[in-house]
């Protein structure tokens, strides 16, 4: 299966969204450096914690400001928030390719969405030194890939070329 395929699927940004969430997003952004920020972003998350532009925000914030731990918490969410709507099981490991099928009906672009974040996932734990659960998860994707449109077969032959004592990824994690 192609994951790149898809048509005119509604992308994540389209769902609808209260104003009053838009807008503590927009304030956010607006104060991305300061303590405010956050305070609306978990705010948004309070009104409408399955709204994916809300993660994506929550995501990207505390990524950029290196809460790694805080960004995979939002990376997990994305994965079950994703899963109950493409009917895939809340375990990634149990993920298969008659799931993927099924999905890919649902939505396409929840699908890669979904697989998107498993593979910001994957890499979080590699940057928080679980470098087998974030190969597991890496390589989940790439089975699940064959085309590798996600590119996580590409990552992962990376992360295997890197002995675990010289894993760059947890080294700056710390």
């Amino acid at each position: 299966m192609d994951l790149l395929d898809f048509h005119a699927d509604k992308l994540y940004f389209d769902e609808p969204m209260e104003a009053r969430v838009r807008d503590l997003i927009e304030a956010a952004a607006e104060r991305y450096g300061d303590e405010f920020a956050e305070e609306n972003l978990l705010l948004a998350f309070s009104l409408a914690p399955d709204n994916l532009s809300v993660l994506v925000a929550l995501y990207r914030f505390y990524y950029y400001q290196y809460r790694l731990q805080d960004a995979l918490d939002v990376a997990n969410r994305v994965l079950i928030v994703c899963a109950r709507r493409i009917g895939f099981p809340e375990d990634w490991k149990a993920v298969t390719l008659p799931h993927l099928g099924a999905g890919v009906l649902q939505s396409m672009s929840l699908v890669r969405f979904y697989f998107f974040g498993l593979k910001a996932a994957g890499f979080l734990y590699l940057r928080l030194g679980r470098r087998e659960l974030g190969i597991a998860m890496l390589r989940k994707i790439a089975d699940l890939d064959e085309h590798d449109r996600i590119g996580a077969k590409a990552l992962l032959d990376v992360i295997l070329e890197i002995p675990p004592q010289d894993d760059i990824y947890h080294s700056r994690a710390g």
